[in-house]
């Protein structure tokens, strides 16, 4: 029976395979299933009827599923408004393009979309470029009325749409730019959406509703992150990024357009935000409840995690209130100083006696301690150079407490002591000065000392078209250079080292957890890390500053809000993902505004504030022109601006000596001077306060930036790359000898800049090497090959290694 039973089934197969190849298909319908169509889409044509149809009907042309006329159109032998079906409803009309609504990308696959014939007059604001959207925000458009004849035949075809699709909710019948705002208008402020509404076609708020709301952020704004949530919830395709961006204005301009036409400001304000709302609470209130219930928990002081700093290598309580159970651990600590030097300050809650020793000798000091009074005590006769020991005991009474602290060491000019010892690099960059190298300052630090402060040559030695100055601006030991690619550490990587020890940072994460924008075609795998590190894939730069860039004038910006977008959301990878390393200025330029985003502060503002101004940094800056400093303080770059001795060309190019203005062309025009990967400016004498405050492992005096564990997570070698820390330079066992010379130790970090200037710090030695040279500031030749090169880049001293070399030789050789 078993067999019967199977061979009847197989017979069974074959007829069924047959009568469906006969096309007798047997019907067994799913109770899960969904119409195709979700969304009607309505368009304006921008041209008259005559080209609407060659648009729409000829081959290559665009589609869309009917197409309405307006009255008296010249172009239309008829001329008046009926419905003409260009594509089945069935099948897939191209109207919609590049697009976004409710979770659903490209809705031309689930949308019917109706062309209406309407033209309006639009502007363009030709000095902004050509890589600008079409959105209305860049242009300046006027809208006619619409026929109103041709909005009743609209309204009796979108009923008879509806009907026959009753999967398209009211929310679902929509303008083109609201699902596709950064580059549509359509259908235009003037087009009637309430008439619609009225006749049971598409959505609109109530009236008392939109008061309600009004009046409540009229009080208590809702903050931009919760506006874009909101948007998001209702169906635009908005990325929540917390900051009102150019995609985030041009939502607002398209909602305005379609839900507060005598509104369209272009801004998320309260009249915006309470139409949203309003449309929310009717037509999806769990998500207005949700909102709003995230509104309330942001009108709330926030509860964030207070960071607190040290002010000192050591700065803590004892005794420890949680004492470990190792009998030698607790209450003891170790710092850095330098034999001679050194201070502790104790401070007490309440008269104090304790045994405090250093190096395990208990120093002699006044007591009690008494509270509301410092104690400052040297260190002198007691400390050595390196490591250092301080153990804190017998602290009475039992109620007790004394605050501990020992600054970090400070830098001491001892330069008169070792005039001689750099005879040799002395010679070599004079030499090259008097065969027509421009200038430098050399700073040597050497455990806790500056040892070494040259100036040579000239801050300013040629004129535009080469030549040399009758009277040329000597070189001085305070004169301030253009750091160029310095800049991505003592500006970029110093600010994310900061903060990382503040806890608002973690490098191991995807960018896109801190820049949400920041997706597609790969772009959610990158880690901050990897931006860091050099090995995200982004090609060496990109030259936004120029219209003929390798990427085309969809790339042309010299506009710090567009480059930003541009560099966030556009810019294509050239390799994959951690593949290898590839030096890109667009790594650092997104870490840049990384900082931005995460701190709320420009990249120049929280640098100068939280990390240089601490420090009693005066002469590092950004923009340091706009900022009280004048021209003579810089050491000039190029001769000709941008130019390469007039053979460079693009809009807005700078002709004159570069001097107190950053260099790099993408800095400057793209980034308006401030950039993460180029723009800062110092001295050699403030550099060599931030080297020492990297020998010190993050603290210089009673600042502590970092600390030392975050410094050497950034420091140490890439697992495969090894080259690259987080993005400090390594000597990587002399893989990078032409900047860190031959002897540096393979602990030794840096980096170098375009405009001539390198950076070593050496732990291993306890030594810094500050060289800053104005090499670019030297006529531009062509050589065999037809390469445009710097005469200043030619000589040792432009080159670095050697100059680093020499000065390794005169601190090991003594």
């Amino acid at each position: 029976m078993r067999a019967l039973r199977h061979s009847l089934t197989l017979i069974f197969c074959v007829l069924l395979v047959i009568s469906c190849s006969s096309r007798n298909v047997i019907q067994m319908p799913s109770s899960n299933y969904g119409e195709r169509v979700k969304s009607l889409v309505i368009h304006f044509t921008a041209i008259d009827y005559a080209k609407s149809v060659d648009a729409l009907v000829k081959e290559g042309g665009l589609s869309a599923h009917y197409l309405v006329p307006e009255s008296n159109d010249p172009s239309d032998p008829i001329g008046k408004p009926r419905v003409i079906q260009l594509v089945d409803e069935n099948k897939r009309a191209w109207h919609a393009g590049k697009s976004y609504w409710q979770g659903r990308t490209g809705l031309n696959d689930h949308s019917i979309g109706i062309e209406i014939v309407n033209v309006p007059t639009c502007e363009r604001d030709g000095q902004l470029g050509p890589s600008l959207a079409e959105h209305g925000n860049n242009r300046l458009c006027l809208f006619p009325d619409y026929d109103h004849k041709q909005i009743e035949v609209v309204i009796e075809l979108a009923k008879d749409i509806l009907a026959r699709n009753p999967d398209i909710h009211p929310t679902a019948v929509v303008g083109h730019s609201d699902i596709a705002f950064d580059r549509k208008n359509d259908p235009g402020p003037r087009f009637p959406w309430y008439q619609l509404y009225q006749q049971g076609i598409g959505a609109w708020y109530d009236n008392d509703t939109l008061a309600h709301y009004w009046k409540q952020f009229n009080e208590q704004p809702a903050s931009v992150g919760l506006i874009q949530a909101a948007f998001r919830a209702y169906g635009y395709g908005v990325v929540e990024t917390g900051i009102k961006d150019s995609s985030t204005l041009n939502a607002v301009s398209a909602f305005q357009m379609h839900f507060l036409p005598w509104h369209v400001t272009g801004e998320p304000d309260s009249r915006t935000a309470a139409a949203l709302f309003a449309l929310l609470e009717k037509y999806f209130p769990a998500s207005a409840e949700n909102l709003l219930a995230r509104y309330d928990k942001e009108l709330q002081p926030s509860e964030a995690q207070v960071y607190e700093p040290k002010h000192g290598q050591i700065d803590t309580l004892v005794p420890d209130t949680e004492p470990t159970k190792r009998a030698f651990v607790t209450d003891r600590f170790a710092f850095k100083s330098y034999q001679g030097r050194g201070e502790l300050i104790v401070e007490a809650t309440e008269p104090t006696r304790a045994e405090i020793k250093v190096n395990g000798e208990t120093l002699t000091l006044d007591q009690p301690f008494l509270p509301g009074t410092p104690y400052h005590y040297s260190l002198a006769r007691r400390t050595r150079n390196g490591l250092n020991t301080l153990s804190v005991s017998q602290v009475e009474p039992s109620t007790a407490e004394l605050r501990v602290t020992v600054p970090f060491p400070t830098l001491k000019d001892e330069t008169a002591k070792y005039q001689q010892r750099f005879s040799a690099v002395d010679t070599l960059i004079n030499q090259e000065v008097e065969a027509g190298f421009p200038g430098a300052v050399l700073l040597v630090v050497k455990d806790g000392a500056i040892i070494k402060r040259s100036a040579y040559g000239f801050a300013r030695r040629y004129d535009e078209n080469g030549q040399p100055l009758a009277m040329p601006q000597p070189m001085q030991t305070n004169t301030g250079f253009d750091l160029a690619s310095n800049t991505k550490m003592f500006a970029t990587t110093f600010a994310l080292m900061r903060l990382v020890e503040t806890g608002q940072l973690d490098v191991t994460k995807p960018i896109q957890y801190y820049l949400p924008e920041y997706q597609g075609d790969g772009r959610e795998a990158r880690r901050v890390s990897d931006l860091l590190s050099h090995k995200s894939g982004y090609a060496p730069e990109i030259p936004f500053h120029k219209p003929d860039n390798p990427l085309g004038p969809a790339f042309y910006s010299q506009d710090k809000q567009r480059t930003s977008e541009l560099l966030i959301t556009q810019v294509p990878f050239n390799i994959g993902n951690g593949l290898t390393t590839a030096y890109s200025d667009t790594n650092f330029m997104l870490l840049g505004l990384l900082v931005e985003r995460i701190t709320g502060l420009p990249l120049d503002q929280f640098c100068e504030e939280q990390l240089y101004t601490p420090l009693g940094l005066t002469h590092t800056r950004f923009n340091p022109l706009l900022k009280g400093h004048q021209h003579e303080e810089f050491a000039a770059t190029e001769l000709m601006g941008n130019t390469r001795g007039g053979r460079l060309d693009f809009p807005n190019i700078r002709t004159y000596t570069l001097q107190g203005e950053v260099h790099d062309e993408k800095a400057f025009h793209a980034m308006q001077g401030v950039a993460g990967h180029a723009g800062l400016f110092s001295t050699a004498d403030d550099l060599a306060v931030m080297t020492q405050l990297l020998l010190n492992g993050g603290g210089y005096g009673n600042v502590q930036l970092f600390e030392n564990s975050v410094l050497n997570a950034f420091i140490k070698p890439d697992n495969r790359f090894w080259s690259y820390g987080l993005g400090w330079r390594r000597a990587a066992n002399g893989q990078n000898r032409w900047h860190f010379g031959p002897y540096a130790s393979e602990q030794a970090f840096g980096h170098t800049g375009w405009t001539g200037t390198a950076t070593v710090i050496d732990p291993a030695l306890d030594l810094a090497v500050i060289l800053l040279t104005n090499a670019r500031h030297s006529p531009i030749v062509e050589d065999d090959d037809g390469n445009l090169q710097f005469t200043g880049k030619t000589f040792e001293t432009g080159k670095y290694g050697s100059i680093v070399s020499l000065v390794y030789e005169a601190v090991l050789n003594r």
